[in-house]
């Protein structure tokens, strides 16, 4: 959890308070001038940090720190200002209905950031019925900080906070956000939580309730929010390697999304390499993936805080990013993440427009005839004697150097290598935000912006000579909000 960006806005009246029982149904407009239209908000005030991620029966769950009485970082000393979990819920990534605040404030602290996980053998013991209880692990932040427990039997409708909490006492002063998942292979719970400075400890525990140190984990560049996963190696093209599904490695993920790729032996975590860099634009941090998606899904997925942006006048405040796809694959530099739109997008695509063979040259502009503000574009560029090649997006640049090997967006730079000649990027563009995919989501660049909502052209870019544009496909997308 972030503790150093605060965004003063408008003072609201406290969140609308609904039963516990039923999904509170939206009383708000959700088409206002900088609503986003297919990224996730909550209806009124501030989040930021996106936890407790976990899909249980059909239905994905996404938690966030939130501030339910103004669109102000939640600092405040009082419990209405204190971060509460808010909680929305989706059956595809991308239509998300809000719910009741899930997790408030108590006697041990705020409700800090945290995760999800199923309890399907029951080692809490908080299930009732034959359903296995959802659990959120957060961290209690008080005069000390520890870890602390929720769960429900009702499918995360209602919370009942575990009567021993915190299961986690106080380390070091503020270590927090703890990511549990459960490893198979010991057949026991592992938590990776954050300490102090570059610091980070895995632990262990059979019931959720009793935690033992496994080990420390140091990593040199990134602070808070950890995650820790395991995912196959895959080639380049991101198919199976010849070793197949015993061919993994364990990513330990930082909140500023830099990661170590290791092997974890459920004892230590050993890196092998590492820090990598992820995100190269201004505004993703703190992502987190979910637990429990079904095996024969077999995607990891990932959604970050688009952390900064600004939303004039509007009775909320922050967004996430788009839900992204996690794939671990062999490049010439080794091995690397890659992070792609999830295809779940597809429900938000209207009108599309495609091109195939184009040349391209300075003054050409296919894209001419579109105007809108809500856009997926996905181009396959050969640059070929052009210097510079690329787009120009509701009056912001996303803008190729084949000379550089660099890509360029909103004022931030990535390097990027084409691959025989060509580079791909994919372009997801709402009311306030652009982010930019590039060669298959080996660099990510994302950022969040009030942009001009009179301003709705594209065009295509290309100085110094003809590029030729293997494939272009331009989607219009449509919101997710009801009308």
């Amino acid at each position: 959890m972030n503790r150093t960006i605060v965004c003063p806005m408008v003072l609201l009246a406290l969140c609308l308070p609904a039963t516990a029982d039923q999904e509170r149904k939206e009383s708000v407009n959700l088409h206002e001038t900088y609503r986003p239209q297919f990224h996730y908000t909550a209806a009124k005030g501030w989040i930021n940090d996106p936890i407790g991620l976990v899909f249980y029966k059909g239905q994905y769950h996404l938690f966030n720190d939130h501030n339910p009485v103004s669109c102000r970082f939640p600092g405040g000393k009082t419990s209405g200002e204190q971060s509460h979990w808010s909680h929305a819920v989706s059956p595809d990534l991308i239509h998300w209905k809000h719910m009741p605040i899930a997790v408030f404030p108590d006697d041990n602290g705020a409700c800090w950031s945290g995760s999800g996980i199923v309890d399907r053998s029951n080692t809490g013991g908080f299930q009732a019925g034959n359903d296995p209880a959802l659990v959120l692990i957060y961290t209690s932040a008080g005069k000390t900080f520890g870890q602390s427990l929720v769960y429900s039997t009702d499918r995360g409708r209602t919370w009942k906070k575990y009567e021993h909490n915190p299961v986690l006492g106080q380390l070091v002063p503020f270590n927090r956000d703890p990511k549990v998942i459960w490893h198979e292979v010991t057949g026991k719970w592992v938590m990776a939580l954050y300490l102090r400075g570059h610091d980070y400890a895995l632990f262990t525990s059979p019931d959720l309730k009793q935690w033992q140190k496994l080990c420390d984990v140091k990593h040199p560049s990134a602070t808070e929010c950890p995650d820790f996963f395991e995912l196959p190696v895959l080639d380049a093209q991101g198919k199976v390697t010849d070793g197949g599904k015993d061919n993994t490695r364990w990513i330990f993920w930082g909140g500023n999304g830099t990661y170590l790729i290791g092997r974890f032996d459920g004892k230590a975590f050993t890196p092998e390499s590492g820090p990598h860099k992820t995100e190269w634009g201004r505004n993703c941090y703190a992502a987190q993936t979910w637990s429990d998606i079904p095996p024969q899904d077999g995607r990891r997925l990932i959604i970050g805080w688009m952390h900064g942006g600004k939303f004039p006048g509007m009775p909320f405040n922050q967004q996430m990013t788009i839900p992204r796809t996690v794939t671990l694959r062999s490049t010439e530099e080794g091995l690397r993440l890659f992070l792609y739109p999830v295809r779940e997008i597809e429900n938000v695509h209207a009108k599309k427009h495609t091109w195939s063979n184009l040349a391209l040259k300075g003054g050409d502009n296919p894209l001419v005839n579109l105007n809108g503000k809500l856009w997926d574009i996905d181009a396959v560029i050969e640059p070929g004697k052009a210097q510079q090649v690329g787009f120009d997006i509701r009056g912001h640049k996303v803008i190729y150097s084949a000379k550089d090997q660099k890509l360029t967006a909103l004022g931030s730079s990535a390097p990027l290598k084409m691959h025989r000649g060509k580079i791909e990027l994919r372009i997801v563009v709402d009311v306030t935000s652009i982010e930019v995919f590039a060669n298959g989501g080996q660099v990510v660049m994302s950022f969040s912006l009030p942009i001009d909502p009179t301003h709705t052209s594209l065009s295509t870019l290309a100085t110094g000579g003809k590029a030729n544009v293997d494939s272009l496909t331009v989607w219009q997308c449509k919101s997710v909000w009801p009308q």
